[in-house]
Formats: C-alpha cells, structure tokens, sequence
C-alpha cells in the first residue's frame, strides 16, 4: 500500500511538473514532490532524511531567487529539490524493502528449525 501511495505520488508530482509553465507552479510541484517524501516516511531513514532536508533547503533558496529575479537560478534550484525530494522517496522505499527482505528470511529460518 505504502508503495502505492509513493508511486501514485510520484505520477502526480511528474504530471504537475510536465504541465508546469511557470515558476509558481514549479514551486507547487517542488512541495508536492516534498510532501510525498514526507508522506512515505523518508525523515525516519537517515539517508533519506538528508536528501528531504536538502529539497526542502532548496525550495527556500528557489523562492528567494525568484523574488530577486533570478528565474534561471531559481529554475534550476527547484529542479534540484525536485530531484532531492524524490531521491528521498527512492532511499525511503529501499529501507522499507530491505526490512521486508530481512524479515522474510527470519521467516525462513524459523521455517528451516521448525522442520529439523
């Protein structure tokens, strides 16, 4: 279900960008794309949290490019949180398989005694 949501996310936050036209709403899908991060857990993996704090640092430098009218620099700061911001999802949902994958093998194992 979680990895739903994350791709789901990841759909609606790569549509927002596709259809953006200005820098405004490539601030919104900036958020959107750090909202999913949020959303899936990734500020309780700590390399995932790393790069959630980095989108989140560089939305804030977009927005004040943006406001000095600096709108190619404020661009590619967004791109870059953009980028960080599903980096975080894509380390959230590695730790979250890497549990699963732990998990079941501790399964095996106890299957493995249980037979003996």
């Amino acid at each position: 279900m979680k990895h739903m949501l994350m791709i789901g996310s990841l759909l609606l936050v790569s549509v927002a960008a596709g259809c953006a036209s200005s820098p405004a709403l490539r601030t919104d899908s900036s958020s959107s794309a750090i909202r999913a991060a949020e959303e899936v857990g990734a500020s309780e993996v700590p390399r995932a949290a790393l790069h959630l704090q980095l989108a989140k640092e560089e939305l804030g430098r977009a927005q004040g490019l943006s406001e000095k009218g600096e709108k190619d620099q404020a661009s590619s700061m967004l791109l870059r949180a953009e980028a960080d911001a599903e980096l975080a999802i894509l380390l959230s949902q590695e730790q979250d398989e890497k549990s699963d994958a732990m998990q079941a093998m501790e399964r095996v194992r106890q299957l493995r005694n249980d037979n003996r």
